[in-house]
C-alpha cells in the first residue's frame, strides 16, 4: 500500500511539473519578430544557402573587403563591404524585397551586416556565415 501511495505522489509531482513547464509539445510563444510581414535575422548553413542558390532567385552578398573578394568569392556574389553599410541603402542592393544571402570570411561580419541590412528595411536576409566553411567552388578575379 505504501508503494502505491509513493508512486501516486511521484506521478502527481511529475504531472504538475509537466503542466507548469509547458511540457515538450507546446509551441514557443510568438515574439514580435515572428509577426507576419516583419523581417527577422535568419542563420543558415552553407548547404542550405547552396540549395537556395540553385533553386531560387537570390542575391549573394559578400561583405568582406575588395582584396578578400578578389582572392576568391562565390560565383556571382555582389561585393558590399560590411564597413560600407551605414544609414543609406547600398546602391548595389536596390531591391529591399530580394532574398539576400550574406557571407564573410568567418561569420562575424556577415551577422553584423545582415542585422544592419534588416535595420535598413531589407525583408529577406539570410546569414550563412564564413567562406572558410564553404565546401563548394570559389572564383578568383584576374
Amino acid at each position: 500500500m505504501r508503494q502505491i501511495l509513493l508512486f501516486a505522489a511521484l506521478a502527481a509531482v511529475l504531472a504538475l511539473l509537466l503542466v507548469s513547464c509547458g511540457g515538450t509539445k507546446d509551441k514557443p510563444v510568438p515574439t514580435e519578430e515572428d509577426a507576419p510581414g516583419k523581417a527577422a535575422y535568419h542563420k543558415i548553413s552553407a548547404e542550405e544557402a547552396y540549395e537556395m542558390m540553385i533553386s531560387q532567385e537570390i542575391v549573394v552578398v559578400d561583405v568582406r573587403t575588395r582584396e578578400e573578394y578578389d582572392g576568391g568569392h562565390i560565383e556571382n556574389a555582389v561585393l558590399v563591404p560590411n564597413e560600407s553599410i551605414g544609414s543609406e541603402m547600398p546602391e548595389t542592393l536596390p531591391d529591399k524585397e530580394a532574398t539576400l544571402l550574406i557571407y564573410c570570411r568567418s561569420g562575424r561580419r556577415s551577422k553584423d551586416a545582415a542585422q544592419k541590412l534588416l535595420a535598413l528595411g531589407y525583408q529577406s536576409v539570410y546569414d550563412f556565415g564564413g567562406v572558410i566553411d564553404w565546401p563548394y567552388e570559389l572564383v578568383k578575379e584576374g
